[in-house]
């Protein structure tokens, strides 16, 4: 069967070369050529020979062929070997000349990758590199003509089947540069050597390959390598420069914050640029593609989750010259150990590999000194690959020669040409792949790796890709992700369609007939308004058309008609344009006039529906813009909720969602509310309902995943988590999150993938000054907490400005701010640690989770920072775990953790601020007082200054400190201004005596609130002080009615409507 097929069946792969384009001669008239086909150092056959004019294409139409097998030529072979196709001219015989003399007038290359992609033939044009200084070369500098050759690949059968081709991977790694290489490296002294780097790779079960790279050229520094620039086969040199360069792979700039490995942080980068530009560096640029079937897809998998680090190994090594006998000086020495000069490692982490969708990873790795001890306890290895090779016998894989490629030199030839030969390394006895003959790693190893030290000592690093073409952990598409997304939450049908183009211009049109009506009727009743009025003389119907003329004539007089005309023209134009489709004058004096009839009588027609609308009593529709915006509703929420007054809170919210049900911030602040109360049910279902109005709303995909995790459904928990990070890439709570979820399910390269990705996106926004903190506020307070005094009154929040009272100059906190107030703030955030202003992707996160009130992800997420080794500043750490303390009601905690905040950042206004509520909450208001009064008083702007003037201005209004109250509130009023604020500052005025400010006070409460009773009975007291009966009757009526529960203001109402002797409609 086709998915039965093993890999080891013989395919054969026939290559035509079907002709030569272009192609240039020494001869002027015509060109005698042939080419030569080779693949993995087999000659696979001549063509014949033709002689064709130079101006016509060559015909070559020459069949070739070589079987794929794990005998002759491996699947890996075909992933990393091109077809090489040379063509030589064959040079006009000269006199007494026995044979033919040839010359090569260019190379190309086949890349076989397609056939195992699954295809079964493919056709390309490939160029011809031309030899320099041939015809060829310079008729491409000259002319801009290029030579090519036309070739098609074919096999009968795919190569791989379906099931194998998906099971199977091709893993690519590029080695490019090393930099900052060791100073005794100098390209004008140093005699010609070989650099090599090598690592090892399973490519199945049981078998592992060495891929090699040792063509590496010692450059002088003093410029930037270019960019981008081709990756190079890794052939060895061709006869041509050019055939070597894989086409369409190139060495292209890549962001610092994507490499992965070592020197990756800032203050690298001027150690890199400079290395980068002006110091020596050994180049490879060379592309090495491995075959990995099923087992070794499954082999390397395994192996890097068992050990992060892969070992690549580096040497140089000096050319050696073969003496007389055909023996180089090594070979002489005998088969002693082999001795390799700057033997390095890097030791690559590979771990980026498992993170799920990951198919690349783009590194830049220190070099270290080789130590088989620090092999065997980085990577669990105990041998050296390079020296495994340097004892291979010289003679393994010499009965294949490449006849267009160069023999490697004497060392290489001896050491690694049994990858040439296609003899792969066999598999070790033990599972890392221990060799049969081992060094002891303790015995024979060198105390010091004198010249591997260099590496060390200059810093010397190396820049490495690997590539999969399929990723080892494959990943959810986001179309998956919003599927099931769809599918945990129905999406809500869209909103009715808004009119547009016709039937915009008609509703306009409408909407302006109305408008002019309603000011003509404001005329008409201005002239004869008396016959309206009850009891007055009734209009003479006689007298209507003498009416109609007078109005007429003052429309006429006061320059209204005009006036409704032009504001009637764009509406009347528009309908012309999107209604009657005329953009252009008439030519035709006949056409105008049959248009301008059709126009009136439309227009007639749609005034009279419009008429009918706006004078019908019963389709009378008025809309009233409400008093207060959605934004002012949820403040006065936050502030019911601080009063822990949440039916309060909940009918401020449901009153944003009867405004506008399709906005899914209202739904998605109605759902923190519940987690505040502890109603996740509830909670859940708002959440979910903005998520149905909006599928990629970031917040509510992320405490749909919260709750999901809470509720124990962690496979939809993910899903909202990873399908939040797919929606916004550079959201660093999202990735946070999923990284905690992660290591939750101990998911352990998920979730340092996320955290990875959290780190880069956060350090990103950091350096742009985008990263904003959410506000440390009082509604830490425990949700849960009972038994505790009424604070219904004293906690109020807003905004609005209100202009009159004016501060007391010896009240603690005035109005005035210092003009140097920003130099000194500045002086001090100078002369903090530069930890303490550090945050960290765990802290942001946790703060969006607390205003979130999400307290078990938060309290995880606190114990990530804690373990971090980039945790941020101590104090911020306790900060947050005083309010998630706060949160739980676990009052003598959350002192021990802000002492500990103190102890770190004396100077954090936040810190005093949250220590202050947190006396409040315990009825201990002198040292809560203490506490707000430093927190304003710091040069340093706390996050939330509303709640803590509300707070201290109570404990003014309850010690009887009237002026510093009436400063407190004013402050108050003007940078967040509510009910509360403003009946606050009208108790201050009252109680000064201040009756006239106290009344507009109380009115500016009573316009934002008119349903609170203490409003009202204070404006009773104001109204009696004033000698008003009826207003002082009718707010103390109101105050009743909305249920005043205050005994003490009650009594102190009835004190004085008994001495003035109204007020009570009782009596």
């Amino acid at each position: 069967m086709e998915n039965q097929r093993e890999f080891g069946r013989a395919v054969p792969v026939q290559v035509t070369v079907l002709c030569g384009n272009n192609l240039r001669g020494s001869r002027t008239d015509s060109c005698l050529s042939f080419v030569r086909v080779e693949f993995n150092g087999s000659l696979l056959g001549d063509s014949q020979k033709l002689d064709i004019a130079v101006d016509n294409n060559v015909v070559y139409n020459f069949t070739c062929s070589f079987e794929c097998s794990e005998v002759a030529h491996s699947l890996d072979d075909v992933a990393h070997k091109p077809v090489i196709l040379t063509v030589l001219e064959i040079l006009p015989k000269e006199k007494k000349q026995k044979e033919e003399k040839t010359t090569v007038l260019g190379q190309a290359v086949v890349d076989l990758l397609p056939l195992l992609r699954g295809q079964c033939s493919f056709s390309s044009t490939v160029l011809l590199h031309a030899v320099p200084g041939s015809p060829a070369d310079v008729a491409a500098h000259e002319d801009g003509i290029k030579s090519t050759l036309d070739v098609t690949v074919s096999i009968p059968e795919p190569l791989l089947s379906d099931s194998q081709r998906s099971d199977s991977n091709v893993l690519m790694v590029t080695v490019e540069t090393v930099y900052s290489v060791p100073e005794v490296w100098n390209p004008a002294s140093t005699p010609p050597s070989s650099y090599v780097a090598a690592l090892q790779m399973p490519v199945s079960a049981t078998r592992e390959q060495v891929l090699l790279f040792s063509n590496g050229v010692l450059k002088m520094g003093g410029e930037r390598e270019p960019l981008p620039r081709p990756k190079k086969w890794p052939l060895g040199p061709l006869l041509t420069p050019g055939a070597e360069v894989i086409q369409g792979l190139y060495i292209d700039t890549e962001p610092t914050d994507m490499d992965h490995g070592d020197l990756t942080d800032i203050e690298d980068n001027d150690f890199r640029a400079n290395a980068e530009c002006n110091e020596n560096r050994v180049s490879w640029d060379t592309a090495r593609r491995c075959f990995i079937d099923a087992g070794g897809v499954a082999c390397l998998s395994r192996r890097i989750a068992e050990c992060r680090l892969w070992p690549v190994e580096i040497m140089k090594a000096n050319q050696t010259v073969p003496t007389k006998g055909g023996r180089s000086a090594r070979d002489k020495l005998g088969e002693d150990e082999p001795q390799i000069s700057f033997h390095g490692v890097v030791y690559m982490d590979l771990v980026p590999l498992l993170y799920p969708g990951v198919r690349r990873i783009h590194g830049v790795y220190r070099i270290y000194p080789f130590y088989e001890s620090d092999l065997l306890n980085k990577t669990q290895r105990t041998y050296s690959i390079l020296k495994e090779l340097s004892r291979a016998p010289p003679t393994l894989g010499r009965t294949r020669a490449n006849s267009s490629v160069d023999s490697l030199r004497a060392f290489q030839s001896k050491t690694f040409e049994n990858q040439r030969g296609n003899k792969d390394v066999p598999k070790k006895p033990d599972s890392q792949g221990k060799p049969a003959q081992s060094d002891s790693v303790t015995g024979l190893e060198p105390q010091v790796n004198t010249e591997g030290q260099m590496y060390a000592d200059s810093r010397s690093y190396i820049i490495i890709e690997i590539a999969v073409e399929k990723p080892l952990v494959p990943k959810r598409p986001p179309e998956e992700l919003a599927k099931r997304v769809m599918e945990l939450v129905p999406p809500r049908p869209p909103l009715p369609r808004r009119p547009a183009g016709a039937e915009r211009a008609v509703q306009e049109y409408q909407s302006q007939i109305a408008s002019v009506a309603a000011q003509v009727l404001d005329q008409y009743q201005q002239l004869f308004g008396t016959a309206f009025v009850p009891g007055g003389k009734p209009l003479d119907p006689v007298l209507q058309e003498q009416r109609k003329t007078q109005l007429l004539g003052e429309l006429n007089c006061s320059g209204k008609y005009f006036a409704f005309k032009e504001q009637m023209k764009y509406s009347v134009v528009r309908i012309v344009r999107e209604k009657m489709l005329r953009t252009e004058a008439f030519s035709d004096p006949e056409q105008l006039q049959a248009f301008l009839s059709q126009l009136y009588v439309f227009l007639v027609d749609e005034m009279h529906v419009s008429l009918n609308k706006s004078l019908s009593v019963d389709s009378q529709d008025t809309h009233h813009e409400p008093l207060l915006s959605c934004a002012q509703l949820k403040h006065f929420a936050k502030e019911a909720q601080l009063n822990k007054d949440y039916q309060l809170a909940a009918q401020y919210y449901q009153e944003c969602l009867v405004r506008d049900r399709s906005d899914p911030s209202h739904w998605f602040d109605y759902g923190a509310f519940h987690m505040l109360t502890d109603d996740l049910l509830k909670a859940e279902e708002c959440f979910q309902q903005a998520l149905s109005i909006e599928q990629t709303h970031i917040p509510s995909l992320l405490m749909c995943g919260v709750l999901s995790d809470m509720n124990e459904r962690y496979e939809d928990a993910e899903t909202f988590f990873e399908r939040a990070t797919c929606v916004e890439p550079n959201n660093v709570v999202a990735w946070t999150l999923f990284g905690v979820f992660c290591q939750a399910q101990d998911k352990v390269f998920q979730a340092e993938m996320a955290f990875r990705e959290a780190n880069k996106h956060f350090i990103s926004i950091m350096q742009n000054g985008q990263s904003s903190r959410p506000k440390v506020t009082s509604e830490t307070q425990s949700g849960q907490e009972k038994n505790q005094k009424d604070e219904t009154s004293e906690i109020p929040a807003g905004k609005t400005e209100k202009t009159g009272g004016d501060t007391d100059e010896g009240a603690v906190h005035k109005e005035g701010i210092p003009q140097n107030r920003e130099e000194s703030k500045q002086e001090v955030q100078h002369q903090l640690s530069p930890s303490s202003v550090q945050t960290t992707i765990f802290m942001e996160t946790v703060w969006f989770l607390l205003h979130n009130y999400a307290l078990q992800m938060a309290q995880r997420t606190l114990a990530l920072e804690l373990l971090s080794p980039d945790r941020g500043t101590i104090s911020s750490y306790h900060l947050a775990l005083a309010q998630l303390q706060l949160l739980r009601g676990e009052h003598d905690s959350a002192e021990a953790s802000l002492k500990e905040a103190l102890a770190d950042n004396f100077q954090n206004p936040d810190i005093w601020a949250l220590w202050g509520h947190l006396h409040h909450m315990r009825g201990e208001y002198a040292q809560a007082q203490s506490c707000y009064e430093r927190t304003l008083d710091s040069v340093l702007d706390t996050s939330d200054t509303h709640a803590i003037f509300l707070r201290l201005g109570f404990i003014y209004l309850q010690e009887g400190e009237y002026e510093k109250a009436k400063a407190i509130f004013l402050r108050a009023c003007k940078h967040s201004p509510s009910c509360l604020t403003w009946l606050r500052l009208g108790i201050a005025y009252y109680r000064l005596e201040e009756l006239s400010e106290a009344e507009e006070a109380l009115t500016e409460a009573n316009a934002l609130n008119n349903r609170n009773p203490e409003v009202w009975g204070y404006l009773s007291l104001v109204c009696l002080r004033t000698g008003r009966k009826l207003e002082a009757e009718q707010s103390y009526k109101y105050a009743m009615k909305m249920n005043l529960q205050k005994e003490s203001l009650l009594q102190e109402i009835h004190d004085l409507q008994s001495r003035v002797g109204f007020g009570n409609p009782s009596f």
